[in-house]
């Protein structure tokens, strides 16, 4: 299912053969649950080294960021860590701040001069965003942040489970 330059799948997005996979991450960038977990547990220890490198450095990634790593042992060489936001509701700028991830994830990924591209569901597991209004903020801000980045290719959005592939099958189609 395509549209532009963006395609759902079902599937592990940790065996995604892409320049670069996107991690739903925490602020710490210290694992976790999840596709967090997932790819952690993939990747193997470098990732994790890289991160911890991450941390020294800046103290972690602010909520709507992004920063970029190794792959490790993925078929992806890059993972680029999104921190999106946990839901409070709705009025604390979860929104905007969700919207900021995918469009930093893009950004950091046309800076590194990747073509391709992976995202899972950015805060809608533990994190408790509601999943139809993450599924349109995703898309509105993968194409927005496209618009200024010509050199990607193409977009896959990773669903491990069917409610949100059924989602995004139908907002693509």
């Amino acid at each position: 299912m395509t549209g532009e330059h963006l395609q759902v799948l079902h599937g592990d997005i940790t065996r995604m053969e892409v320049d670069a996979i996107v991690n739903a991450a925490n602020s710490g960038l210290l694992g976790g649950g999840g596709v967090d977990g997932a790819i952690h547990g993939a990747g193997g220890p470098a990732i994790m080294a890289a991160c911890r490198g991450i941390r020294e450095t800046k103290g972690g990634c602010p909520t709507g960021q992004a920063v970029i790593t190794t792959g490790g042992l993925l078929p992806a060489p890059y993972v680029i860590h999104a921190v999106g936001p946990v839901w409070e509701g709705g009025n604390h700028n979860e929104d905007a701040l969700l919207a900021s991830a995918y469009e930093a994830s893009v950004a950091l990924a046309a800076q590194h001069k990747l073509r391709t591209l992976a995202f899972p569901n950015i805060s809608t597991g533990i994190y408790g965003f509601p999943r139809e209004r993450a599924v349109d903020i995703a898309i509105n801000a993968v194409r927005k942040a496209l618009a200024k980045a010509p050199g990607i290719e193409q977009v896959s959005f990773v669903c491990f489970d069917d409610e949100n592939y059924r989602l995004y099958r139908q907002r693509l189609s």
